[in-house]
């Protein structure tokens, strides 16, 4: 796993409040893949795959068991171990990247897909990756999200509490411009992950391919 010696804060929440989530022994989000990566990760074709903010590693996990070749990127040191506990579980490959989004920036026509599943970011961090998204995308490649809206902050069910870091539909064709949305939508669902997301849910979902 490669660690940084040094890195910025993302967010008003640190690193350190991650680490500290991440380091029980109970995933925080559950083991198991997000229902929405689960429907739409038949659109990934075969090969690399990269996972963002990906924290313990459940949707990692999973797409490595499909075969693909899978990058888990994330700033926890705390939640990367657990990502690569869960790969040796399961008796998958998993490549663990410790950094921040805010710097961090993958190789040029390098992804059959990216994942992005409630990964929330400053929206200056946020513009910063959706700028390097289509880049990091091979032709045909594929870019698969669901995030919390700003409706979210009504249910409490899980998310940030800044309205800032949550997403709309409309916001996000405008950040992807260069992608073809092939699946967009804001919707309203339960949702049971682990101990910190739970229950009626208001989310925007996303599929958008590099063509």
């Amino acid at each position: 796993m490669s660690r940084p010696a040094t890195r910025p804060i993302i967010s008003s929440v640190s690193s350190q409040f991650w680490d500290d989530r991440y380091r029980a022994d109970e995933y925080a989000y559950g083991r198991e893949p997000n229902e929405f990566l689960r429907a739409e990760a038949h659109r990934i074709a075969p090969g690399r795959v990269l996972c963002l903010a990906e924290g313990e590693g459940r949707n990692a996990v999973f797409l490595a068991g499909l075969g693909h070749e899978v990058t888990a990127v994330d700033f926890s040191v705390e939640g990367l171990r657990k990502a690569e506990r869960l790969a040796r579980e399961r008796h998958v490959k998993l490549a663990t990247v410790q950094a921040d989004l805010a710097t961090y920036e993958p190789e040029v026509d390098a992804f059959t897909g990216i994942v992005a599943i409630f990964a929330h970011l400053p929206p200056s961090v946020r513009k910063h990756v959706h700028a390097w998204v289509p880049r990091a995308l091979r032709p045909a490649g594929v870019y698969i999200l669901e995030a919390y809206t700003p409706r979210q902050l009504a249910f409490g069910t899980g998310g940030p509490r800044d309205a800032a870091m949550l997403m709309t539909l409309a916001g996000l064709k405008e950040e992807l411009a260069p992608l073809t949305i092939e699946l967009g939508r804001e919707v309203e669902r339960e949702i049971h992950e682990g101990t910190f997301h739970g229950g009626p849910s208001a989310t925007v979902q996303l599929v958008a391919a590099r063509r």
